[in-house]
């Protein structure tokens, strides 16, 4: 009978210390003091609500099996605001289904797996997380949003969308005190929409960095989907070895999946589909033994370290930081439809004259609907071994798409890639209470607002407008005398029954804010009540604004009398701001001082500018002191595409001097001057500083005008992408 009792106390004692608690905290105390006695296969629920400036410290140890876990009440009804974060460190830890939105990160890291150097996650995960628009308010401030630290962890199913701000993404931070051998496995994430930088340091995703790329990481990254990652040209930057990326999408996403540094990496069974979007890129290779196989790419139209398959020339003995040598590299079946080139030898230069050697390039598909050759080869390719590669014309190849949603050749081909290759689908990654599709809000898509030219009418309309809305000016003088803040998309202009005159008394007659973008359009602007100060301009986008990724339209629009000093633009983008797109469509500027398109602020050479795409289309210009475009991008950094310039169809009279030029195009990537007249004007200037930028010129008439001065041969085609 003792012996009975003794064993029933027994089990009832193993039973109760190996019991699983699960408690509820409304608070950042009871949270505190809940972890403290916190036990393997033990669960804290946050309750659900807004927790605000709730710096978490997940540190404990669970066990295999058994794991501690912090949870959200439901999924998706916590939401971290303010000043938030998350660290783990310990072991067997799972982290789920909260959301990180309204607000920044106090650090450098929004989630971060390690507490500290010494203290780390091991085994642990993070899965149905959300990251959305949490972002430092100075977009030049870098952070990561997801560090991964320590080994053997797992980041999966989760939704990161929205940084606009310097930093990757989500990076493995590697180093020798933790291990290199990382054995992280990244899956299932849906990786949002990233707006273009117009700099370094946009990347979604890093494994490793440059000093650590020559050792293995072995992390997997699989079954991903990165759609609008635009943030610069390394969607993906492997610098590390023995990585596998396997089964992503890479949906309407500018830039490319890099292997910057290390060696012995697998891309197999990716699918990259561009849909004609500038800029959207496939695989790059760098470095040793890289295997490249059975990967899909369709409408891609990168060129160069964009295009849908490139193999870089390399650096003879290279710095660990630069471009090692393409040995060894494995190509074989994948299938590229559609795709504006593939670049077999590129960045070949004075550096960089290392060809790729012991290559081989086998079973390849390409097949071009209009018939072109996207084929560029650079170099001496002796050392790449071409087999079985089938290149063809769409209509050489009939194609059939799949129940995959993936072009196949009617007739098998014996290359290019599985018929079997299965996209993963969008609604696998990420959260299922979580929208993907989120509407953005643009010019003209709000409601019309009639405005009637009373004192104080048009700041008030400005001051009450939401986005989108289009303020519709009735004919007659508006006198302003302060200047109009425009902190959402907004569209200012004439009702077409009369004239409208706008007349500003302030230095400035807008400002475009953080949010911001403005259309002007079927107006006429006059600065002469503007008193002298300095950075006069109809249209200013101040410095540190973080303003990014805007829009600025003037259709039909007469600006004149900008003469009160020596230097009022009509458009002055300042330091730290990126516009995305600068148009004036049928423009008459007449009589300013200074420039009509001033994006010349980042002068510290670190490949930063101030516009992607600057467009004057028709329209006139007389009496210019500046130039029409002053656009400058300086420094050697190759991580940017833009800026681009085009100009079709304008008239310039008496623009710029002998000293200043007409058109003042520094660092400018791809310009398009076409079947413009200028008379009595200045040169027209473009210089290089970096890639093989194209200047296409074609129709123009000068007249009285010194010929163009350029260190680049102009083309005379044109190429719209």
């Amino acid at each position: 009978m003792l012996s009975r009792l003794a064993l029933a106390a027994a089990l009832l004692w193993a039973g109760a210390a190996t019991a699983q608690t699960t408690t509820l905290v409304a608070t950042p105390a009871e949270y505190q003091r809940v972890l403290r006695d916190v036990k393997p296969g033990d669960v804290i629920v946050l309750k659900d609500g807004v927790w605000r400036d709730f710096q978490i410290l997940f540190e404990a140890e669970g066990q295999a099996g058994q794991p501690i876990t912090l949870t959200a009440q439901t999924p998706g009804g916590v939401v971290l605001s303010g000043q938030s974060n998350l660290r783990l460190a310990g072991r067997q830890l799972v982290v789920s289904d909260l959301v990180f939105r309204d607000g920044w990160s106090p650090t450098g890291e929004v989630v971060s797996f390690r507490r500290s150097k010494e203290h780390r996650a091991v085994e642990s995960r993070v899965t149905g997380l959300v990251i959305d628009g949490y972002n430092k308010p100075d977009r030049a401030t870098s952070d990561n949003w997801v560090a991964l630290y320590g080994r053997d962890n797992r980041f999966d199913h989760n939704h990161l969308t929205g940084k606009n701000n310097v930093g990757t993404t989500l990076v493995v931070v590697r180093d020798e005190q933790q291990g290199l051998d990382n054995r992280h496995r990244i899956d299932h994430n849906y990786f949002g929409p990233r707006p273009n930088m117009g700099s370094n340091g946009g990347e979604t995703l890093r494994v490793g960095t440059s000093a650590d790329s020559l050792s293995a990481s072995n992390t997997v990254v699989e079954n991903n989907w990165f759609e609008g990652a635009d943030g610069e040209v390394e969607i993906v930057s492997n610098k590390s070895g023995g990585n596998t990326y396997r089964g992503n999408v890479f949906y309407h996403s500018r830039g490319s999946m890099v292997l910057r540094h290390g060696d012995g990496n697998l891309v197999e069974n990716n699918v990259f589909i561009g849909g004609g979007k500038p800029h959207t890129g496939g695989i790059r290779v760098i470095n040793r033994n890289q295997t490249v196989r059975n990967n899909y790419m369709e409408g891609i139209t990168g060129d160069g370290f964009t295009a849908a398959l490139s193999v870089m020339h390399g650096v003879p003995d290279s710095p660990i930081n630069r471009y090692h040598q393409v040995v060894g590299a494995v190509i074989e079946n994948n299938t590229i439809i559609d795709a504006r080139s593939l670049f077999l030898g590129v960045g070949m230069d004075v550096e960089r004259s290392a060809p790729p050697i012991d290559s081989r390039f086998a079973r390849n598909l390409v097949v071009s609907s209009d018939g072109h050759d996207p084929m560029r080869r650079l170099g001496d390719l002796s050392g790449v071994v071409f087999a079985d590669n089938v290149q063809a014309a769409q209509r050489d190849i009939a194609l059939v798409r799949g129940t995959n949603g993936l072009l196949a050749p009617e007739t098998p081909q014996g290359a290019g890639a599985s018929p079997d290759l299965v996209m993963i689908p969008r609604e696998a990654t990420g959260v299922a209470w979580y929208p993907k599709d989120v509407r953005t809000v643009r010019l003209d898509q709000g409601a019309e607002i009639a405005v009637h030219p009373a004192e104080g009418a048009l700041a008030a309309a400005v001051a009450a407008a939401r986005p989108g809305d289009v303020l519709v000016l009735a004919p007659g003088r508006y006198a302003v005398d302060r200047t109009l803040t425009v902190g959402a998309p907004l569209t200012v202009r004439g009702s077409g029954q009369g004239r409208v005159e706008i007349a500003f008394s302030r230095p400035s007659l807008f400002e475009v804010a953080k949010g911001g973008s403005l259309k002007l359009a079927s107006l006429s602007v006059t600065g002469a009540d503007a008193p002298d100060e300095t950075g006069n301009a109809v249209i200013r986008v101040a410095p540190g604004s973080s303003a990014a990724n805007f829009d600025l339209v003037l259709e039909g629009v007469e600006v004149r009398d900008l003469t009160v000093n020596r230097g009022f633009n009509v458009i002055a983008l300042g330091k730290g701001v990126m516009a995305d797109r600068v148009l004036l469509r049928d423009v008459r500027v007449e009589n300013i001082t200074g420039s009509v398109i001033s994006a010349a602020a980042e002068t510290d050479d670190r490949g930063t500018y101030n516009a992607e795409l600057v467009q004057i289309e028709g329209g006139a210009f007389s009496r210019i002191g500046g130039s029409v475009v002053d656009l400058y991008r300086g420094g050697t950094d190759e991580s940017t595409f833009g800026p681009r310039l085009v100009i079709k169809g304008a008239s310039f009279e008496r623009v710029g001097s002998a000293e200043r030029p007409s058109i003042l195009m520094r660092g400018v990537q791809h310009a398009e001057l076409v079947d413009n007249t200028l008379m009595d004007s200045g040169a027209i200037s473009f210089s290089h500083r970096v890639g093989e930028p194209v200047l296409a010129v074609a129709g123009n008439r000068l007249v009285r005008t010194p010929e163009m001065q350029t260190d680049i041969a102009p083309t005379a085609a044109t190429e719209e992408y």
